[in-house]
């Protein structure tokens, strides 16, 4: 069987791609099942940067066709703050709180109507011949003034999507991965997949 490499050590982000395309005909590893790739810094100034040099380094280092992606939260009061700087809002080594907390503290006092915020997941994937697709997803929503809701990570405590009574935190991981910003971009690399696997290039 043929191997897919999920370009992420993020345990997290990995068990929802896995989930999202675990159903396709080939053997699906993680960067925490192969030896040899080296911590990627994501230093990158767009989305589509990072998930390229990931997806690049990792099928370099293994020869594994692999996927890989980049997530930002973009806050409309905050002119699409944090962005691709998501994941180290609030610092070097922020955990998933210290990020809440500070965007939080960064929305204080602005009216729901002000809390417009959207998702945005940037996927690659790179095999023989280079970068052979990207694609993108995006999920929009509000972000609440305290989280809600035990599950999920990253921001989605205070991130209630659009049309829904849920936070990503609140629902389970089937109902997120119905209409995600990870979920829609991985709906689009699904079929490159498909026929990259089945031998159509």
């Amino acid at each position: 069987m043929s191997n897919l490499l999920i370009a992420s050590r993020n345990k997290d982000k990995a068990h929802e791609l896995v989930a999202l395309l675990g159903d396709l005909p080939v053997a699906m590893r993680t960067l925490h099942d192969v030896e040899g790739v080296p911590e990627i810094v994501e230093d990158a100034e767009t989305l589509e940067g990072n998930a390229i040099k990931k997806a690049t380094v990792a099928f370099e280092r293994t020869g594994l066709p692999s996927v890989a992606d980049d997530t930002g939260l973009e806050v409309g009061y905050l002119q699409g703050a944090p962005g691709v700087y998501s994941s180290r809002y609030a610092g070097p080594g922020a955990s998933y709180a210290d990020n809440v907390r500070k965007l939080i503290g960064a929305l204080k006092g602005v009216p729901p109507r002000r809390r417009n915020a959207r998702f945005r997941c940037v996927m690659a994937f790179v095999s023989n011949g280079g970068v052979l697709e990207v694609v993108e997803g995006s999920c929009p929503g509000t972000i609440l003034e305290a989280p809600r809701g035990s599950g999920g990570f990253g921001y989605d405590p205070v991130f209630l999507p659009d049309g829904h009574r849920q936070t990503f935190a609140e629902m389970d991981l089937a109902t997120k991965n119905g209409l995600s910003h990870r979920a829609r971009a991985a709906l689009a690399m699904r079929p490159v997949l498909v026929r990259y696997f089945s031998g159509i290039r």
